[in-house]
């Protein structure tokens, strides 16, 4: 198939940020799959209207009931599938993320479409420090059960997938609903070969911003995907410690 890719954005009452996310992404050349995961009626009456006004390009998915991040980026990628897209950017509807760098992302998706490319983050001082230190312990488990430092980052939400990998991990195994979602399926992919390219992005924590991560419910979903993962990482660990020594001999 040729190449063809859109946005797919989960949505919860960010009914401020969504509509300049979407005209920005728009100027990009992405249409827009937006998945409403449960907003209240003032948010869920902006994303109509914004559907309405370009149904085109942007098409609305409504999910009844709050599900969670990782919930409405599985059914997003669903339906980009189900529409013929063959790559999907995922990326958050709070505005955090520096949609100029979507051309890059674009680009390297573009010149290595069997890749999923991820955004490396650079936090500004805004970034909250419970957010920070609780990052690098995400960082120290990934490493752990992945047995290698190739992901770089798998929390950052800025990502360029290519459905045909990660449709059938979505199918196949528990990625987690909430902010679990991204590091689950960043170490399922590692774990099947998926060649993994990073780019350098800047990531802002406006000071009015919408945040849904939960400090404790977030955390022990957290802890426990990092505990299923250090499970499949023991089962797969002869073939992870193969790949590396490979790795090691050809360099």
């Amino acid at each position: 198939m040729s190449y063809r890719a859109c946005a797919v954005i989960p949505v919860y009452n960010h009914g401020k940020t969504i509509a300049s996310v979407v005209a920005r992404l728009h100027d990009h050349g992405l249409s827009c799959i937006l998945v409403d995961d449960g907003s209240e009626p003032e948010c869920a009456r902006v994303l109509e209207n914004l559907a309405q006004s370009d149904p085109a390009a942007i098409v609305l998915i409504r999910r009844q009931r709050n599900g969670g991040k990782g919930a409405a980026v599985d059914d997003g990628m669903h339906r980009a599938q189900a529409l013929g897209y063959t790559h999907v950017l995922q990326i958050d509807a709070d505005g955090q993320h520096a949609l100029g760098d979507v051309p890059a992302f674009l680009a390297a998706s573009r010149d290595h479409p069997q890749s999923v490319i991820c955004g490396a983050p650079i936090y500004g001082a805004d970034m909250p420090r419970s957010r920070y230190y609780g990052r690098w312990l995400t960082h120290v488990w990934v490493w752990i059960n992945t047995l290698s430092f190739e992901i770089r980052d798998a929390m950052c939400g800025f990502r360029l997938y290519p459905l045909a990998s990660v449709i059938p991990v979505l199918e196949q195994h528990s990625t987690g609903q909430r902010m679990d979602f991204d590091i689950g399926v960043l170490v399922h992919l590692h774990w099947r070969r998926i060649p993994m390219r990073w780019i350098a992005t800047r990531v802002n924590y406006p000071r009015d911003g919408v945040s849904h991560f939960k400090l404790w419910r977030d955390n022990v979903l957290i802890s426990r995907m990092h505990a299923m993962l250090f499970l499949g990482m023991l089962v797969r660990a002869p073939a992870l410690l193969s790949r590396r020594l490979s790795r090691k001999r050809v360099s």
